[in-house]
């Protein structure tokens, strides 16, 4: 019957819990926060925010929370099925991380009725503690050089950077392929033979370039290197992954289990959805074990904020093809005493010789200071990616 929905079984005194109340919270630097309100007084938090287009994904989960307020929390996967899918049009961006963001609040309210963490829920944990990376930064070698020795200073066991920090041509100088190189050495020996390094090419290669650079590589042992190309050229990565035995990853353009699909068949290696771009929790799970069946490890992307990680490590926790875990609060070095200790307890990073501590509290396994949020949201921001050109003022991939 249109506009029926199903209830959950009433508890021991009849009661229904409801969706009351979804807010979101624009948080500097670039974040984007969720807060579902339940008539029982339980609250869920999630980050369903895309870089760049925080306003559009806030005034999504406006127009989908048509479609909550009102119903059971708990019934998860079928928010999940109708927010993706009722609406006819699917796919996206925008509707994926504005659905990612609901059903880590959805999860989190979950775990938190039910007093257990998310990753109990999902099976409970088949691993203790989650290995987590630094990014480091640099101009040149030496800079980038310096950097990862002071990450591996601080206990970490493997860094990421970018492999090439301005545009790349199409088929780029020797001498520009060698300065790549060179940045790469020098990250290689400032850790050791006993750490890892990943390298970001964040889809500025043409996939010739790609075949060309990533054999160079080799000699470096990277744990992976990063988004050689854009998705939209992901047919190319049979090619390019038959060049190389460098590990290919990539993903965090991707949206769903059916964007991935072809992709995890191309030779990948490592597979890297975003828990607040493709669906949450609950699509990123699925992603995972559909990796596992081609051999493929998973890397949860999460350049963002506390929220969107707290939920990767949820998912780490549970899933037996994880591999490592992006984060970009600056938790190695104490660099969370800023924002981060302003909204979040930074006890639910608990961090100690490269990885994170399984966290117990029940959801997502955060507390959020609700009025220092809404404090911070006041400011609110307007983050952009930075537009890149070439020297012929044709558009660069940033």
């Amino acid at each position: 019957m249109a506009g029926w929905a199903p209830a959950s079984p009433p508890d021991r005194n009849g009661h229904h819990m409801k969706i009351t109340r979804i807010e979101t919270f624009t948080v500097p630097p670039r974040w984007l926060f969720l807060r579902i309100e339940t008539d029982d007084g339980v609250v869920g938090w999630g980050e369903p925010v895309l870089e760049g287009r925080a306003a559009t994904v806030a005034a999504t989960v406006d127009e989908l929370s048509d479609q909550l307020v009102g119903r059971d929390p708990l019934r998860i996967e079928d928010h999940w099925q109708v927010l993706t899918k009722a609406g006819f049009y699917r796919g996206g961006p925008v509707l994926s991380s504005a659905v990612a963001g609901i059903d880590q609040a959805l999860w989190d309210i979950a775990g938190r009725a039910r007093g257990a963490s998310v990753h109990e829920l999902l099976g409970g944990p088949v691993r203790e503690r989650v290995r987590i990376y630094a990014w480091v930064h640099g101009s040149g070698p030496e800079e980038l050089a310096d950097q990862a020795a002071e990450a591996m200073a601080t206990g970490l066991t493997a860094v990421k950077f970018n492999g090439w920090d301005d545009p790349v041509a199409t088929i780029d100088t020797p001498a520009r392929i060698d300065a790549v190189v060179a940045r790469v050495a020098a990250v290689r020996a400032a850790i050791g033979q006993d750490a890892d390094l990943a390298i970001d090419f964040h889809g500025r290669f043409s996939p010739a370039m790609a075949r060309r650079v990533l054999p160079l590589l080799e000699e470096f042992h990277p744990l992976f290197v990063e988004e050689p190309v854009v998705p939209e050229l992901s047919s190319e990565l049979v090619s390019i992954a038959a060049t190389t035995s460098v590990p290919i990853a990539t993903g965090e353009r991707l949206y769903s289990r059916w964007d991935f699909r072809d992709v995890l068949a191309s030779g990948i290696a490592v597979a890297q959805p975003d828990l607040s771009h493709a669906g949450g929790v609950s699509e990123c799970r699925r992603i995972a074990a559909m990796a596992e069946i081609h051999g493929v490890s998973l890397a949860p992307h999460c350049p963002l904020g506390p929220i969107a990680l707290a939920a990767c490590l949820q998912v780490d926790l549970a899933t037996p093809n994880f591999l490592i875990q992006e984060q970009a609060l600056g938790l190695h070095d104490g660099k969370a005493a800023g924002l981060l200790g302003d909204l979040v307890d930074p006890a639910g990073f608990s961090v100690r010789d490269g990885y994170v501590e399984r966290p117990m509290a029940p959801g997502l396994g955060l507390e959020i200071d609700e009025k220092a949020v809404r404090r911070v949201a006041q400011d609110g921001h307007r983050w952009r990616a930075p537009i890149w050109r070439h020297p012929d003022g044709s558009l660069a991939e940033w």
